[in-house]
Formats: structure tokens, C-alpha cells, sequence
């Protein structure tokens, strides 16, 4: 009786399912999954399959829920739908694997039964992962509109106030008054400017084109130039060679590039100095770095490509999207978005991208263009 197998060999069953669950490469396994369900599900298996030996019609009722709450556990603790499947697939390979090895029978009514639990367990615990994650991704964009229109509020208000002070004629335009309706102006646009190219990506409208590194640097340069000078910083570009290119949509791009050029001059100390760059590691790769003398990242920030993540100063403003934006970006294109600390001096953050060669943009039939300002301006 295969009711009488999985109770005598539960502990092998289990150990055989943990290192299925140790040994599997993708997606990233954890022990704890063995102890959020899986057992349940198999005192479960069990009971149904003896209900059935004996005649007794039994319900899936308690599996469902018991896969129910192994959902609802999962997701509390971060697993993927991916591992929950994963779970009760390794369950039902163990149990196989183990009735083969001591030549245990098993019927075909009890196989029957076996899948069907398997099926109603898998249903269940993804319907409830699935549901939960649904409802976190919908109070996370909730959450998300309701800053986003604080921030533009914010902005919008203090833009209004220095221009009526402007319209009075008691203050001057180039004093500090016309610097703060300035700021707030350049803020409505980074909003602005991010929130398209976050919508791009979602809706997945890239438009990829061979992009000259150097003549896009440039552009960008442009626009934040003014920006640093507002603020009383510096900013050197080093475009590397003009033959350097990368396929990409210029505004996703450009877009990735001014948030960390904003990030830095967000943290740089007045009167300090930042750097746009290009050069190449290898004949393959190109990076475009921002260097910023912000004093060096404190050990207790984690993540700074997180959303919402801890600001590197007393600056508290924007909604700490800017970085995990521009994570998005580079990922779309390909490539890898990093941070090196530099303590008590700055912080280098890289963006790597494939290098285009010549021959390979002519046999993808790829154009060239020229960001304009109005997409690349930070």
C-alpha cells in the first residue's frame, strides 16, 4: 500500500526531497521550504491514500488548504512561484524515486491518487501566491502614485511661490529666489522625465538604435551642466573615443544616466566636482561612469539601487526611485549597473554595456541617432 510506503519512509522522503531542493541551480533554494507545508502535504497524502484504501471517498479539502497557507507562508518569506512548484514536484519525485529503489507497488488507482493531490496542492498554493503577490504589486503602486503626486506638489508649490516673489519686483531674478524656482522647475522635469521612461519600459516600447557613445554624453552634458552650476558644483565629461557605440534606446538610456548624474550632484558637496566618462575595460565592453565627491557611502545603507532606499545624506528629497530606475534600464539593455565606494572621497557608479562594432550595427541595419536635449537633459 503506497499509503503504508510514504509513512514508513517519510524521513527518506524528505531527505531526498532536500537534496533535490540543495542541489537545484535555478531559482535559489532554501531549507525553510521543506518546512512550510511540504510535511503537512505529506501526512495529507497519506491519510487520503489509506481513506481510499479502504473504500472511503475523501475530500482534497484539506490539502487545498493546508497548500493554501504553504502559499501564504512562501510568499511571507520571499519564495517564488517558481519554488513552490518546484516543492511538491520534488516531493513526487522522492516518493517515485524511493518506491522504485524497494520495489514498493504501487497501483494505478494510487497513482491516480498521488497526482491529483499533487494537482490540487500545486493549484491551490500558486492561486494563493499568485493573490498575494497581486495585491502587494497593486498597494505598491498605490503607494508609488500617491509620492509621486506629494513630490509634484511639493515642487509645484515652491515653484509658484518664488515666481509670485519674482512677479513683485522685490527680489532679483539671478538672486536666490530665481535659484530656488530653478531647482523646482529641474525637479517637475526629472519627475517627469523618469516617470516616461519607468512607463517605456513597463510597456516595453524600446526603440534600440546604434548610439555614438561620445555624441550622447555630450548631449547629456548639455543640460546638466547647468544643473551643477546651479548648484555651485562641477562637472568634467571625458566622452572617450568617438568611435565607441552601443545599441540602445536613447531615452531609456539617457534617462539612466541623468538619475545617477542627478544622484550625484544630489550628494556632492558644494563646491565639489563630479565626472561623466567613458572607456572601455575590454574590446567588448563599454562603461559610462559618474564620479561624485559625496564623502563615500556609509556602511549602514544597503542596497542603493533599492527603491525607497536609505539617502546618503541629510537630502531627503525625491522618491528614491531614481537608482532602481536606472537598474531597469541598463538590465534592458544587457547591461550591468554597479557602485564602487571610495570612503571619505566619493563613489563611482558604472553602467556596462556591449560595444557595438562597426561591422556588427551594418549587418543589424541599425540607425544612427542623436538623442535630443529635451530627452536627455537630467
Amino acid at each position: 500500500m503506497l499509503h503504508e510506503f510514504v509513512t514508513s519512509y517519510r524521513g527518506a522522503i524528505i531527505d531526498r526531497a532536500r537534496l533535490k531542493l540543495t542541489a537545484r541551480p535555478r531559482p535559489p533554494a532554501q531549507v525553510q521550504e521543506l518546512d512550510h507545508g511540504v510535511t503537512l502535504f505529506l501526512t495529507q497524502l497519506s491519510d487520503r491514500l489509506r481513506s481510499e484504501s479502504a473504500g472511503t471517498r475523501s475530500s482534497s479539502r484539506a490539502i487545498g488548504a493546508g497548500a493554501t497557507q504553504h502559499g501564504r507562508d512562501l510568499m511571507a518569506l520571499g519564495f517564488t512561484v517558481s519554488q513552490v512548484v518546484h516543492d511538491y514536484g520534488d516531493i513526487c519525485q522522492a516518493i517515485t524515486e524511493l518506491a522504485i529503489e524497494h520495489r514498493a507497488v504501487i497501483t494505478t488507482d494510487e497513482f491516480r491518487t498521488l497526482n491529483g493531490c499533487l494537482d490540487t496542492a500545486i493549484a491551490e498554493a500558486v492561486t494563493e501566491h499568485a493573490r498575494i503577490t497581486a495585491e502587494s504589486r497593486a498597494h505598491e503602486e498605490y503607494e508609488r502614485s500617491g509620492q509621486l503626486a506629494h513630490e509634484t506638489r511639493d515642487l509645484l508649490n515652491t515653484a509658484l511661490l518664488a515666481y509670485h516673489a519674482l512677479k513683485h519686483g522685490t527680489v532679483a531674478i539671478n538672486g536666490s529666489t530665481g535659484a530656488v524656482l530653478g531647482r523646482s522647475l529641474m525637479g517637475l522635469r526629472d519627475l517627469v522625465d523618469s516617470t516616461l521612461s519607468d512607463i517605456r519600459l513597463g510597456a516595453t516600447t524600446e526603440r534600440r538604435v546604434r548610439l555614438p557613445v561620445a555624441r550622447f554624453l555630450d548631449d547629456i552634458r548639455v543640460g546638466a551642466q547647468l544643473h551643477a552650476e546651479s548648484l555651485g558644483l562641477t562637472l568634467a565629461l571625458e566622452p572617450g573615443d568617438a568611435a565607441w557605440a552601443v545599441t540602445a534606446d536613447p531615452q531609456i538610456l539617457a534617462s539612466a544616466v541623468t538619475n545617477l548624474l542627478n544622484n550625484a550632484f544630489k550628494f556632492t558637496h558644494p563646491g565639489g566636482h563630479v565626472v561623466l566618462r567613458a572607456r572601455t575595460p575590454d574590446d567588448t565592453r563599454v562603461c559610462i561612469e559618474v564620479e561624485d565627491q559625496c564623502g563615500g557611502i556609509p556602511d549602514s545603507v544597503g542596497d542603493p539601487f533599492q527603491p525607497f532606499s536609505e539617502r546618503r545624506s541629510h537630502d531627503r528629497s525625491g522618491l528614491g526611485l531614481g537608482l532602481s530606475m536606472a537598474r531597469r534600464a541598463v538590465t534592458a539593455h544587457g547591461g550591468d549597473i554597479r557602485v564602487r565606494n571610495i570612503p571619505g572621497t566619493g563613489c563611482v557608479f558604472t553602467i556596462d554595456l556591449p560595444l557595438l562594432r562597426d561591422a556588427e550595427s551594418a549587418s543589424a541595419g541599425v540607425d544612427v541617432e542623436r538623442p535630443t536635449q529635451t530627452s536627455s537633459a537630467p
